[in-house]
């Protein structure tokens, strides 16, 4: 029953966009869905049971603890299907029928839980995106705070996108750093998939730099220092992001960065694509040569954005920013002016990336 009750909540929701900030210079927004969990949102959580401890104190408690009791299950949610898997009490070898000693029972793993709404507190509605939205939620028996990003499945189908959603879980689930954001674990019902994501207390980096207009030049050097160590590590795994732009960036509540939305993301062991992806700002020259033969491309592409991505941080503005037509050819002929107040060593660093 409290299960139904939280489930037609939950799903007669309102959200309310926080993209939306008025004010400052840097006022054009370049669309994507946010995996954000802002501070804001924590006020109104908090209230679901004044004897319960504050939403922030469990979530400041929580973002060091990288042991989660959310289990992924095996199947991918979008095929309908969902297996659990349980622990075993002993082995027997294969054709000599030899018995082994079975595990202690101390050490064998629990089974899994059959992940449902019903185990999460549901809090304040923190964001939203073309496909989905982003709340603020608690593991009911462990108190673990975490960001519970819901998503459509008739929105997903008529978007065409399911088989990208399901990359994008495959992808992120398999992926440990500390500048990279978490997918925890997923599951769904016979209308949405729910995504279980690690909580970023500061929200999208993206609303920082609008704020301040642009960084100092130690801020985004700590910045990018740590994007490069991020990517380091998606591309030893073969994985490359092709989205990397500040909305897709998160901030954690000790002012550490996190690589976030890995929908465009594919693993590519062979490390060559074609697709054209991502968003134009940040598209390398490669990508746009559309039709001819030589539209390969690897993981340098990433680097070309974190090229654009430092311009930005410092700028305030991405380097190619104009029509989509002249964007094109500016980036093909990488037409760009560094203003005077950049330092000569960073726009040397950013000439060479």
């Amino acid at each position: 029953m409290a299960t139904k009750t939280l489930e037609s909540r939950f799903e007669h929701l309102s959200v309310k966009d926080e993209n939306e900030i008025g004010g400052g210079n840097y006022g054009k927004h370049k669309g994507s869905l946010s995996t954000a969990v802002s501070l804001s949102g924590l006020g109104a959580a908090a209230q679901l049971n004044s004897n319960r401890p504050n939403l922030l104190k469990l979530a400041l408690h929580n973002t060091n603890d990288a042991r989660v009791n959310a289990i992924s299950t095996s199947s991918s949610p979008l095929k309908g299907s969902q297996a659990t898997s349980s622990a075993t009490g002993s082995r027997h070898a294969g054709e000599n029928g030899e018995q082994r000693l079975s595990t202690p029972l101390y050490e064998q793993p629990l089974a899994p839980k059959k992940l449902h709404l019903g185990m999460f507190e549901i809090g304040k509605p923190l964001g939203k995106g073309k496909f989905g939205r982003v709340y603020l939620a608690k593991e009911r028996s462990s108190g673990f705070v975490c960001a519970l990003k819901v998503l459509h499945k008739s929105e997903l189908q008529q978007g065409g996108v399911q088989k990208q959603v399901r990359r994008e879980i495959e992808i992120q689930s398999n992926l440990r750093h500390p500048n990279v954001l978490r997918l925890y674990g997923h599951f769904h019902d016979s209308k949405r998939i729910f995504l279980i994501l690690e909580y970023a207390g500061r929200g999208e980096l993206y609303k920082h730099l609008r704020k301040e207009n642009r960084f100092p030049e130690w801020k985004a050097a700590q910045y990018i220092a740590q994007m490069a160590a991020a990517l380091k590590y998606l591309h030893k795994k073969h994985v490359m992001h092709r989205d990397i732009k500040p909305e897709n960036i998160l901030v954690g509540i000790h002012g550490e960065i996190k690589i976030s939305d890995f929908g465009w993301s594919v693993h590519a062991p062979n490390n060559r694509r074609q697709t054209m992806c991502g968003t134009l700002d940040y598209l390398p020259p490669e990508m746009l040569k559309t039709g001819s033969q030589d539209n390969y491309y690897n993981e340098k592409v990433d680097l070309w954005s974190l090229g654009v991505l430092m311009y930005e941080f410092l700028v305030g503005e991405a380097p190619f920013e104009d029509t989509p037509v002249m964007t094109q050819r500016r980036i093909t002929r990488a037409d760009m002016t560094i203003p005077s107040f950049v330092s000569p060593e960073a726009k040397d660093l950013i000439k060479r990336v």
